[in-house]
């Protein structure tokens, strides 16, 4: 290259003294490019600094080189200058790199050549530039070490083919997988080292890591954990804590490794005050103040700290503020060892949304984006309503990914929103099986559309075959039935059940109109028509069964409200689900009975990741019109869903041979406690206690209440929720189950 310059520089200096005798020096008549052969001219000479017409100089000749060099594209580049039409040409010669006509692995034994193609970002036909093909080595290094290969090497060769084309290897030694054995911390006194461990991502190597890939060390990971470490101490008021680097030391076969992380955690921080600043409205500031969760004498906790400004910055932004800050100042006194907090509040200007676009829907119309979105073109801006659009488009479960840009406009005092989503397949086909205490054995096939024609709509069509029971149905659901908020669904369903005293086959439809009120609460009434059969009644069975034997038509009607404030459906940690439900039969038919169940649930999140689960149910009913009340409409106490330890409807009424007959009344309450065991894994254990019976007509309401208590497991695995409880009869009478072990697994059903 400085031989290339200073030929260069002598070319310039001949001329010069060529032209001396003139006092001026030549002006540039033409530039030209050689040597090039894939590369386009245009790239190159966008990179020339020097122009046509300009003094020729050899500063910028000398920067030309060096930016076309820069390029990565040349192995070689120099300049020539020659006399031309009155001036010079200035001719930049270049020689390209090589082309990389192909690509291979050698060495690689635990990956196969398309995975490790994943991982690399240089291509066939890509230009055989040294400092791509070394980054894409460390890829590999990187890629081996996520994986537990630590000890791993990469090696890229470049064979040489033509002057034009190169081959290129990396060459792998993958050598012996690494797992953590233990991770160990020195220094740490206040916070125990089971306790940091929680928060870190990396882990020890477990007997379901297998399953979840952890146990590996990688940097990148490690590097985040050590910021997760500070973060909790920051969190205990050790605002001066400092975490090492993490030290490795390997066992003698190079297959395990223990992590050694230093902590050296300073003294603990009290607050002194807490101050807001930025607010001359004296009712603002108290309202500002209450959502404060710091307060003075406490420890310091930046846990706190932040959730207090994501409620400041929430309190304004649902005010209209849009580019509300808060900017929090620690000021410690390390004599004292106590700080000062003080938020720095700038609300700035109210702001109205502006237009609300919406892209990457391609079967979705855009109507059924737009009616989930709680906000308007025009009205005040609320980052809040935002936020809900967006988990109420993901609970649609049409979109793999929903994106909400914001975009806003000082001077108009607007935000645009861009809704940006990615479809996925909405159609689903589910054949598989499981278990259930109460049905035993059960296959099933589901044919589910979730967002038919793109609208919406739900059509199910569902088949359950088991060793008591079986049950098909077809289902069609619309939830903004005629464009509103209204909620219509139909099904029709046949049904055969064998209970222990007979055998109930039936077929049946059913219309629901509901409607939902704000974000919480939904009301509906359904109206259900079924004709069933009962048989397989024993000749000495008592009245009231004999009393069902033959055909049943039921005509009733269902009024139910839902208050659901759950953080989650199917594995829910906080908030509640209150219902009432109110059904009528006997208008047509020649059944006639009336019940209610008032069902009320919480969840509490306690310690952390654990959560306290209380569920009370209260359920009453009683015949109508003088007709048939059937058995199977009737509440059965016992069992995995109500009294766990008991058999099926064990805690209710009975016949004269002891088998359960259902309860006109009936009160259950449930408490659970449900803690994390493999989080990786979503495995929780639970500890539980059931009371509860079920009363008819001569039984006093409230006795001879029935206890259980015990424990279980929940697992949403990939193929569905599995559940096993074992519950123990803490009041035994004769006849009655000591224990049970209740369990059911499958899919969603």
């Amino acid at each position: 290259m400085k031989r290339k310059i200073f030929l260069a520089h002598l070319t310039f200096l001949l001329l010069f003294i060529v032209n001396v005798q003139a006092q001026e020096l030549p002006l540039v008549t033409g530039i030209e490019i050689k040597g090039l052969k894939r590369i386009e001219e245009a790239a190159v000479k966008n990179k020339i600094s020097l122009k046509l017409g300009e003094v020729v100089s050899q500063d910028k000749i000398s920067d030309d080189i060096k930016a076309i060099y820069k390029m990565g594209y040349f192995d070689d580049v120099k300049a020539d200058i020659e006399p031309f039409e009155g001036g010079v040409k200035v001719i930049y010669t270049v020689r390209e790199k090589p082309t990389i006509v192909k690509i291979t692995f050698d060495g690689n034994k635990e990956f196969d050549v398309e995975k490790l193609k994943e991982v690399i970002t240089i291509t066939e036909g890509s230009i055989a530039d040294i400092t791509l093909i070394n980054d894409n080595a460390l890829r590999l290094k990187f890629f081996y070490e996520s994986e537990g290969y630590y000890f791993a090497k990469v090696v890229p060769t470049v064979k040489k083919k033509t002057d034009e084309e190169v081959e290129l290897t990396f060459v792998i030694e993958e050598n012996n997988r690494v797992k953590i054995k233990e991770i160990k911390f020195e220094g740490n006194r206040a916070i125990s080292s089971s306790k940091i461990k929680k928060v870190m991502g990396t882990s020890e190597r477990k007997f379901y890591s297998f399953i979840t890939g952890s146990g590996f060390y990688k940097k990148l990971e490690i590097l985040q954990d050590l910021e997760k470490i500070k973060d909790l101490y920051h969190d205990n008021g050790y605002i001066k804590v400092s975490v090492g680097e993490p030290k490795i030391e390997f066992s003698q076969d190079k297959k395990w490794m223990t992590i050694i992380i230093p902590i050296s955690e300073g003294p603990q921080f009290k607050i002194s005050s807490v101050k807001v600043e930025g607010i001359k409205d004296k009712k603002e500031e108290q309202e500002v103040k209450d959502l404060i969760k710091l307060k003075s004498g406490e420890i310091f906790s930046k846990k706190k700290l932040r959730k207090d400004i994501e409620q400041i910055t929430s309190y304004y932004s649902d005010k209209g503020f849009a580019l509300a800050s808060v900017s929090p100042d620690v000021l410690p006194d390390e004599s004292k060892l106590t700080v000062d907090v003080i938020y720095g509040i700038k609300p700035g200007d109210k702001f109205t949304i502006g237009r609300v676009n919406i892209a990457g829907n391609v079967k979705t119309v855009d109507k059924v984006i737009r009616r989930e979105v709680r906000v308007d073109e025009g009205e005040e801006y609320s980052a809040s309503k935002i936020k809900k659009s967006k988990t109420r488009l993901e609970d649609l479960q049409y979109f793999e990914t929903v994106d909400i840009d914001q975009k806003p406009d000082p001077d108009k005092k607007t935000v645009d929103l861009d809704i940006n989503v990615k479809e996925k397949a909405t159609g689903f086909l589910t054949v598989g099986g499981g278990y259930s205490s109460i049905d035993n054995l059960i296959g099933m096939l589901d044919i589910t559309q979730t967002n038919l024609f793109g609208r919406g709509y739900t059509l199910k069509l569902k088949g359950e075959l088991g060793g008591k029971s079986s049950y098909y149905t077809i289902s069609f659901r619309d939830p903004w039935f005629l464009d509103k908020p209204l909620l219509f669904g139909i099904n029709l369903y046949r049904q055969k059940r064998e209970y222990q005293n007979y055998t109930k086959d039936g077929t049946g439809m059913s219309l629901t109109f509901g409607k939902r009120y704000g974000e919480d609460w939904f009301a509906s009434i359904t109206y259900e028509l079924e004709r069933s059969r009962v048989t397989d009644i024993e000749e000495d069975a008592d009245t009231v069964l004999k009393d069902m034997e033959g055909n049943l038509i039921t005509s009733s009607v269902t009024f139910q409200i839902v208050n659901d404030t759950r953080d989650s459906y199917i594995d829910p940690t906080s908030g509640t689900r209150h219902s009432l439900s109110l059904t009528l039969a006997g208008l047509g038919g020649n059944t006639g009975f009336w019940k209610s169940m008032l069902d009320l649930g919480w969840y509490l999140p306690i310690f952390e990741e654990s959560t306290l689960h209380l569920r009370a149910r209260l359920g009453i009913s009683d015949s109508l019109f003088g007709k048939k009340y059937p058995l199977y409409e009737r509440y059965y106490v016992g069992g995995l869903d109500t009294i766990r330890g008991l058999g099926y409807g064990e805690a209710g009424p009975k016949d004269s041979k002891n088998d359960p007959i259902g309860a006109k009344r009936a009160f259950i309450f449930n408490i659970e406690y449900l803690f994390p065991i493999v989080s990786e894994l979503k495995l929780k254990g639970l500890l539980f206690t059931d009371i509860g019976k079920g009363y008819n007509e001569g039984e006093k309401f409230g006795s001879n209440i029935k206890y259980s208590a015990g424990f279980g497991f929940r697992w949403l695995s990939p193929f569905g929720p599995v559940k096993i409880d074992y519950g123990i009869n803490l009041n035994r009478k004769e006849g009655e189950s000591k224990s049970k072990i209740e369990f059911g697994f499958g899919s969603f059903f």
